[in-house]
């Protein structure tokens, strides 16, 4: 069980659906005046991505149908609710190296993030991203409910529920030898629930979204009661509601990375998940989240950090990442196997790892435009993990033995 708790968020549907080729979307209102969004309307998006307002549905639509088409609406919350909810900001924050909050607010458990605006935009684009972003469903999404808007900072309102990081879970800073995910098919599921997810983002939540926040830090892990993991990814919506994402095609020196199939979005990363491009031109795309999605993947499966320190031969430092050691172990006759957690006691099937490190690698490749596309990884991933539940059950799920007699 995980033991380090961190906010998180719950999310319906198990099932992803594409978007119904005709929706109609009503905006919350609010009569509050420091709150961007106070009109009521009515919006509907067509297929090509455009919305248009609508004064009325067709008295046609039968009730089951007006039903599937009415998503669950943003809340615009007034600043003086963030600001009561959490005593002014005085509680306790969730992390000393965050601005987030665990609080009450219309009674609902929620936790609130406190993000500083990097690039004001206007209300009606505001109101149209927040919309998109509240309407999508996915288990492996955090569930983002609403906003509040006050003076240059933006607050974010997710839903609670209790876990703990994906970095957390991997590594515990107390005993090194002890991992919470002791079993492959743990990390399988984990590695499933995030391809999905981040598939979700990129072609089905609407807009060509970019998360730019994947890191085992940002993946929260949660455990049913039957002793079930489940990985959500949080923080979607973050980059684009609170200003990150720009028009900076015109910046990108390289014509290459402007066919990437979504919005750049132009701030700071998280180093060891940043692609090589992003390093360069500073500017995300949903190829460098594949990248990252990568590291996380090798992270999952080695355990190791993503960056780390190591004596060297004169006596110095010299820094190790973990897709340097991936790249290395797979040059390596036998590597992959040996590079492998040893946590996991060599309880897994061997030839499904290899080919889930080699879906880790192909996602890290240093040109943006060979990287695969979150649909095909999501597909890949998930026949890897049918094929482990059907080695767990062939061998038990009590594996406490070697599968492979090979040295490690």
């Amino acid at each position: 069980m995980c033991r380090s708790k961190k906010s998180t968020s719950v999310v319906e549907p198990r099932n992803r659906k594409s978007m119904n080729p005709t929706r109609t979307l009503t905006s919350s209102s609010s009569n509050q005046s420091d709150v961007p969004i106070t009109e009521s309307r009515s919006y509907v998006y067509d297929t090509n991505k455009n919305w248009s307002k609508s004064s009325s549905i067709s008295s046609r639509a039968s009730l089951s149908s007006l039903k599937d088409t009415l998503p669950e609406n943003p809340n615009i919350y007034h600043f003086s609710e963030i600001s009561s909810a959490t005593s002014n900001f005085s509680i306790q924050t969730l992390s000393s190296s965050s601005s987030s909050w665990r609080c009450s607010i219309r009674d609902r458990d929620v936790v609130v993030f406190r993000r500083k605006f990097r690039h004001q935009m206007d209300l009606p684009e505001l109101r149209h991203r927040l919309t998109l972003i509240c309407r999508s469903h996915h288990s492996s999404l955090v569930k983002l409910l609403g906003a509040s808007i006050f003076g240059n900072y933006t607050f974010l309102v997710y839903d609670f529920v209790p876990g703990a990081s994906l970095a957390d879970c991997l590594r515990n800073r107390r005993n090194p030898s002890f991992t919470d995910l002791a079993t492959w098919t743990s990390r399988m599921q984990i590695a499933s629930d995030i391809a999905h997810g981040l598939d979700y983002i990129h072609n089905f939540s609407g807009s060509g979204f970019v998360h730019n926040h994947i890191k085992s830090s940002s993946i929260l892990i949660t455990e049913d009661d039957k002793d079930n993991f489940s990985a959500k990814i949080c923080h979607f919506g973050t980059s684009d509601l609170c200003g990150e994402a720009v028009d900076v095609a015109s910046e990108v020196p390289d014509r290459k990375l402007r066919r990437s199939g979504s919005r750049t979005v132009k701030f700071e990363g998280t180093r060891g998940y940043m692609a090589p491009e992003f390093q360069f031109t500073g500017v995300a795309t949903q190829k460098t989240d594949v990248y990252a999605f990568g590291v996380v993947i090798l992270e999952l499966l080695s355990g190791d950090e993503v960056l780390k320190f190591e004596f060297d031969d004169d006596g110095g430092y010299r820094r190790v990442s973990v897709v340097e050691t991936a790249k290395l172990a797979a040059e390596e006759n036998g590597g992959l196997r040996k590079w492998v957690d040893k946590r996991l006691k060599d309880s897994f099937p061997v030839d499904v790892a290899e080919r889930m490190i080699w879906v880790g690698l192909e996602c890290v490749g240093d040109d943006p435009n060979e990287r695969p596309d979150m649909g095909r990884v999501s597909i890949e991933v998930s026949k890897l993990y049918l094929e482990s539940t059907k080695w767990a059950e062939k061998m038990g799920t009590n594996i406490d033995f070697s599968v492979s007699l090979a040295p490690r």
